[in-house]
């Protein structure tokens, strides 16, 4: 008898969750971005909200959280209701990084399931304009002329942008201090005033600055150049074969969201990032559009924490 009425259980549990998915959706959905306003996730995150609103029939309300490198928001979305009305647009910081350097509210393969890699991109370093340097080399020669005396901003504590910076000191030899910042706008706004000396980010929050000539550019993250800045030279091209490091974003929902959900998420935001509109506006920020199954970008998030992880020991980074 006890096991009818637990089998009875389960099955109106699943006819409920059925129905639900079925409706899905009937109101508002929060699309919570893990970077602030003006951010390339957030710049990104904002183009695929429309598109997907549009597709959908409901308005989908993008929420910036940028606290604390992002976990902040990825703790926020990992335990929500897993209805499939909270969706996050991360980066490799909180969901691939953030583990191995603190102790986190939250499990990315416990409390997460992935929906789609959406882009994925290079870094770039810059340096102020009025730093006495316009290739790595100089770069190098001017830190180990000064060590200790120069500061880089991060987008956050655990960021591409941060391990980036500290893995190319280790290869460099040089000695630069951290200061990181709550997302890119701020830590670009520091560099420009000379506050810092230099940063790694993104190219979207950059391009404006390195065109008014307040930025320099001095290279790319990628193992060759980049396509869409066939002008940079990447850092292994100038003297550190095989360094490459690449910041990537996307799409996760709570781990119980039942699986029509994330199919339909998945294939929608999959025609999004194929759109020619997109694709013209998002290449012209730097974005390479990816795209793919969600177990692609479970098995992305998956790699580059294993990727990682070594580097971050050697290095001996954590974050308090």
């Amino acid at each position: 008898m006890l096991a009818r009425s637990l089998m009875a259980l389960a099955f109106a549990a699943l006819a409920t969750t059925s129905a639900a998915a079925q409706n899905w959706p009937d109101r508002p959905i929060r699309f919570v971005m893990s970077a602030p306003a003006g951010s390339s996730i957030d710049v990104l995150g904002r183009a695929i909200a429309d598109k997907l609103a549009a597709k959908l029939g409901q308005p989908v309300v993008v929420e910036d959280k940028p606290a604390a490198g992002g976990t902040v928001a990825t703790a926020e979305v990992a335990h929500a209701a897993a209805d499939g009305y909270t969706m996050l647009l991360a980066f490799n910081g909180p969901l691939s990084f953030a583990p191995l350097l603190q102790k986190l509210p939250y499990d990315v393969g416990r409390d997460l399931a992935p929906v789609i890699t959406t882009t994925s991109q290079p870094n770039v370093l810059v340096v102020n304009s009025e730093l006495p340097v316009h290739t790595l080399a100089e770069l190098v020669a001017y830190a180990k002329a000064h060590p200790g005396k120069l500061n880089y901003a991060s987008v956050g504590n655990g960021s591409s942008s941060h391990l980036c910076m500290e893995l190319f000191k280790q290869l460099a030899g040089i000695d630069v201090v951290h200061i990181p910042f709550n997302g890119s706008p701020p830590a670009v706004t520091a560099t420009i005033k000379g506050e810092t000396q230099m940063m790694f980010a993104v190219m979207q929050p950059l391009q404006p600055q390195i065109d008014a000539g307040k930025l320099r550019a001095i290279a790319v993250t990628t193992a060759k150049p980049f396509p869409l800045f066939p002008n940079i030279p990447s850092i292994a091209q100038s003297g550190y074969p095989g360094f490459e490091v690449l910041a990537w974003n996307g799409v996760m929902v709570p781990a119980a969201t039942p699986k029509p959900i994330v199919a339909r998420l998945n294939a929608e935001i999959d025609a999004i990032l194929k759109d020619p509109d997109i694709v013209t506006r998002m290449h012209r920020l730097g974005f390479d559009l990816i795209g793919g199954t969600p177990a692609q970008f479970g098995a992305l998030v998956k790699g580059e924490s294993e990727k990682w992880a070594p580097v971050i020991r050697k290095i001996g980074l954590k974050i308090d």
